[in-house]
């Protein structure tokens, strides 16, 4: 089994090393070996784990830990190497051309990638967990009177980490929340002057101006996202040495040494194994949410389209990219109307949309990139893709498309957490904003309701 793993590894290896990308010449390859071979290859592997693990043996006594854990924080070792040596490369580029607009200095690449470990670690954890639990047919392993010993000692050890993990982030949370508080005491002092004649009123400003501070923590999460990362880096680093260096689970390593630490250890592990397994049933409900909530189908469907925009070269083993079909489909219909009739277009786009919208007109022919206007609304082009994605969306590349344009517009609200200027500080003349949201303060004959705070939707 192990050598089919080490098979495996190795095979899915090769497949991302030898998938280069080549931008002067099309290719229409299919790659049997990312699309057909690997998932089947990691089907069957499955199957036989599972029947062996079915396979009744009366004879047998299981006794010691299941092997693969030094591979298993080998494996560990690797990520967290790999994840230093690509900040050292961001870094050392980020120095080399300094980009204002790039997020974290340039290590927002390495600080996601971090938090990809991370996850992709406690999910493992969690679908051991589970299985683990069915097949030990009702039994408890490292209690007393039990036939094994437990479950890893790495992952016991990164189960420990997880409440001090999750203690900072409920104080993160706690930071934001007050500092979104302070916002919205202060922003609500002067909602109701942007209404002239209207009379003030308290409840209605604290609501405008508590959606106005919600959706300005949007310019934090890069900072947050670089302390969840910081601190999952120093954890995971704390698990792996503590493992490796004691050899056993974090309550055994602690006992004799004092009470109060052996205690604390005992149930940071028991605590985390439960943490582990709940946030693995908790992923898989929030998946099957999707298919009876609109809302959480929308979110899913938003992480889905950011996720698929960019080509399978920049993630191999990610769905197939939408953009390579629909910017060329919408590139080749531009070109043809304004060279078959002479006109102009407007091209509009909200959202994501406005981002193919901007990537679509990036591919026009000059002569026709100069007949079309480019209006977009609630646009993450400069608030989001310039800030993780500089290089293709930072101001360089989005002030040389307006200066190709025939015009350009791009409307947003200090409500919508998503969108925003996509120039801002500039005196290119593209953002205009921030637009009145709610339309209305109050009531009035016009709007006898009271118009809703309409944030990222219905521009």
């Amino acid at each position: 089994m192990q050598l089919l793993l080490a098979a495996g590894a190795l095979t899915v290896a090769w497949v991302v090393c030898r998938r280069g990308r080549a931008e002067a010449r099309p290719d229409h390859r299919l790659d049997r070996a990312a699309v057909t071979l690997l998932p089947g290859a990691a089907l069957a592997l499955l199957v036989a784990v599972l029947a062996h693990a079915c396979w009744s043996r009366p004879g047998w006594t299981a006794a010691g830990r299941l092997p693969g854990d030094f591979a298993f924080g080998v494996l560990m070792l690797g990520q967290g190497v790999c994840v230093l040596a690509l900040a050292a490369v961001a870094g050392y580029l980020h120095r080399r051309a300094p980009d204002p607009a790039a997020a974290l200095r340039g290590l927002g690449g390495p600080a996601v990638a971090m938090l990809g470990c991370a996850l992709g670690g406690v999910m493992s954890g969690g679908v051991a967990q589970r299985v683990a639990d069915w097949l030990d047919r009702g039994g408890t392993p490292g209690m007393a009177g039990t036939a094994l010993p437990g479950p890893p000692v790495l992952l016991s050890w990164q189960a420990a980490v997880l409440p001090p993990l999750l203690l900072v982030l409920a104080l993160l949370a706690a930071w934001f929340a007050v500092h979104g508080a302070r916002a919205r005491r202060r922003l609500a002092a002067g909602v109701a002057a942007e209404y002239p004649g209207e009379a003030p009123d308290r409840a209605r400003s604290r609501r405008i101006a508590g959606a106005r501070a919600a959706a300005a923590l949007t310019d934090s999460a890069p900072w947050f996202v670089a302390a969840v990362s910081g601190i999952t880096l120093l954890l995971g680093a704390g698990a792996l040495a503590g493992a490796w260096l004691s050899g056993q689970v974090p309550g055994e390593a602690a006992r004799g040494k004092s009470p109060l630490l052996e205690a604390v250890a005992r149930a940071a592990q028991d605590s985390g194994s439960w943490l582990i397994g709940f946030g693995f049933v908790l992923f898989v409900t929030w998946g099957r949410r999707a298919y009876r909530d609109a809302a959480a189908r929308r979110t899913i469907g938003i992480l889905w389209d950011v996720g698929t925009f960019w080509p399978r070269a920049a993630h191999p083993f990610a769905p197939p990219c939408y953009a390579e079909r629909a910017v060329p489909d919408l590139t080749w219909r531009m070109t043809g109307w304004t060279g078959r009739t002479g006109g102009r277009l407007v091209i509009s786009g909200h959202s994501q949309g406005s981002v193919l919208a901007a990537a679509a007109v990036w591919q026009l022919p000059p002569p026709a990139r100069r007949r079309v206007a480019l209006l977009t609304y609630g646009s993450p082009l400069g608030r989001l893709y310039g800030r993780w994605f500089p290089a293709y969306f930072g101001p360089g590349p989005l002030t040389a498309l307006h200066g190709e344009l025939d015009c350009w517009r791009n409307l947003w609200r200090a409500t919508d957490p998503i969108g925003g200027p996509v120039l801002p500080g500039t005196s290119e003349g593209v953002d205009r904003g921030p637009l009145a949201d709610p339309v209305a303060y109050g009531r009035s004959a016009r709007h006898p309701l009271p118009a809703p705070i309409l944030g990222h939707s219905d521009y």
